[in-house]
């Protein structure tokens, strides 16, 4: 690989050594294909991490998709960023309060908080 480098105010190229890759692929115990650092250890006795948080399955793309509206949209509609609802969809954890305006910008109530964002723990 070639790369230029600016050496006090001139221009050279000088050719770079290829680094060979620091992976290896191995197969796991059910068959899958895992992917660990050359030389270390792996242990495949659990596949979830202690740091997992679990997200909870929401409908709000779908139902934004059914009324055929953008996250653009809703979220103009909610007052909220499309950042925003990119997270909600994501079933990243949220406010009640963005909840609430994202039912209102559906046009649901908030009885139907339930039916798209599921139980609350």
């Amino acid at each position: 690989m070639w790369v230029l480098a600016a050496l006090m105010g001139t221009m050279t190229t000088r050719k770079t050594e290829q680094t060979p890759p620091t992976e290896e692929r191995v197969e796991g115990q059910g068959g899958e294909k895992l992917s660990r650092a050359k030389g270390s250890s792996m242990n495949t006795s659990s596949k979830t991490s202690s740091t997992d948080t679990r997200k909870s399955a929401n409908n709000v793309r779908k139902l934004r998709t059914e009324r055929m509206m953008s996250k653009a949209e809703l979220a103009r509609r909610a007052g909220l960023s499309t950042l925003t609802i990119d997270r909600v969809e994501k079933c990243m954890p949220c406010r009640m309060d963005t909840k609430r305006k994202i039912l209102e910008a559906l046009g649901l109530t908030p009885q139907d908080r339930v039916a798209v964002f599921g139980e609350e723990d």
